[in-house]
């Protein structure tokens, strides 16, 4: 199983947040403070990637900030699973269909080791995940594998060329060759959770360039 640490937030003093899964199955924030009962939920939108906070948060409580700090800190992490860290027990706020807001606890099936491997491995000098030096090093990968010539001249299709090459990579930086397909996707959704297929632009681009050529013969 794999969880995320909470983080503190410098524009709320005492204020803490982490990633969970809203009942849709996107990613949602929580803002905890010391003392004040009801937390701060918001989900991320999907096009825009910023926070939409629950109608039902507490007013004035919990500014925009806090929750753009939290997207931003938490980027990359997976989600929480344990209960509400450092903060009194409280019950969860009324379900709000507009904002998806969280409904229990989620699974998530992946090994908290592989994950973090596979972070470290496209983790700039800065500390921060680079989705520029992932991308470069699979681009480096399809155009180098002989299995993906091969996946090429038959005309496989642009997503099972690339769902190789990611888990190929993902293999390889994790050390687990059986990661399965599902486990595979489920940490490049972790990885990017706004868009996953977008995580992978530039590899898909050259695979489709590929594709293309191979075409034109």
């Amino acid at each position: 199983m794999i969880r995320t640490n909470s983080v503190q937030l410098t524009c709320l003093p005492g204020a803490i947040a982490y990633r969970r899964k809203s009942a849709s199955g996107g990613p949602a924030i929580v803002v905890l403070l010391p003392d004040v009962e009801q937390p701060g939920i918001a989900t991320i939108s999907k096009t825009s990637g910023e926070a939409i906070p629950a109608a039902n948060n507490p007013e004035g409580t919990y500014p925009a900030a806090a929750f753009a700090e939290a997207i931003e800190l938490t980027a990359g992490m997976p989600y929480h699973r344990q209960g509400k860290p450092a903060a009194p027990q409280a019950p969860e706020p009324e379900p709000d269909p507009e904002t998806e807001e969280l409904e229990g606890e989620v699974e998530v099936i992946v090994d908290g080791a592989d994950y973090e491997r596979i972070v470290d491995a496209y983790t700039d000098k800065s500390g921060r995940l680079s989705y520029d030096l992932m991308n470069k090093e699979m681009v480096q990968f399809a155009h180098k594998s002989n299995m993906v010539s091969r996946m090429i001249a038959a005309g496989e299709d642009e997503d099972a060329i690339v769902r190789y090459v990611v888990a190929t990579k993902f293999q390889n930086a994790s050390g687990n060759k059986d990661l399965t397909d599902e486990q595979v996707a489920l940490i490049a959704e972790l990885i990017d959770e706004v868009s996953p297929r977008g995580a992978f632009k530039e590899l898909r681009s050259k695979v489709r360039s590929m594709l293309g050529e191979a075409k034109r013969g």
